[in-house]
């Protein structure tokens, strides 16, 4: 599984301890992680808002298979992920919800809170969160009992979100001024050629070359 790291403007000085307690994790159990910043506060400015774009971007086309992002409360990030297709974000605090969000709700992306909470032994519990990620295949259900109806619900919640949003490409291609700075600023900085390198969707490569070129 390819792992994506994708954080914002003002946790961004935590994002080399989140790096790399994802990628020992991660790592350990046979993944790979990309780190997309923002890296530092010299960098160009990422809000949740661009971030959204850029995870839906990362799991539309294949470069990334989940993805761990968030802010200072964690629930900005999810709000603002879950507003775009093809993510299922999970405000994720402790390794309990890490767990339970992976097996009941099979999602691909999870918020996390980098500053409330984020005290003595944060990093600790941070790689807590992310071992508990990999205990075992996502969407597996739990209890067992109840691993069916999860499932199900899992499965009609993909295609009413499919119903109620607009595709990416879409959302690429808005002529609204203030989506379309949104779109350009996610793709900022160093993320545009990660983004490249790692992309398996010839179409939506081509759809955010036009709009970074519009």
């Amino acid at each position: 599984m390819k792992i994506a790291l994708v954080m914002e403007w003002s946790t961004c000085t935590k994002n080399e301890t989140v790096f790399e307690t994802l990628k020992k994790v991660a790592e350990a159990n046979g993944h790979t992680v990309v780190n997309y910043g923002q890296y530092n506060m010299e960098d160009n400015r990422q809000t949740y808002n661009q971030n959204a774009v850029f995870i839906s971007a990362l799991l539309h086309s294949g470069a990334a298979d989940f993805v761990v992002t968030g802010c200072g409360t964690g629930e900005g990030a999810m709000i603002a992920a879950n507003s775009m297709p093809g993510v299922y974000c999970g405000l994720v605090i402790d390794p309990a919800d890490s767990y339970l969000f992976t097996q009941v709700n099979g999602g691909n992306c999870m918020a996390l809170p980098y500053a409330k909470g984020w005290g003595w032994g944060a990093e600790v519990n941070l790689e807590y969160v992310f071992e508990k990620l990999f205990v075992k295949e996502p969407g597996g259900g739990y209890p067992d009992s109840a691993a069916a109806s999860e499932q199900r619900n899992a499965a009609l919640l993909k295609k009413l979100k499919a119903v109620a949003a607009n595709d990416l490409k879409t959302i690429l291609a808005s002529a609204d001024p203030d989506v379309h700075e949104m779109v350009v600023n996610a793709f900022a900085g160093k993320r545009y050629e990660l983004f490249k390198a790692e992309c398996k969707c010839p179409e939506i490569l081509k759809a955010v070359e036009q709009a970074l070129e519009a």
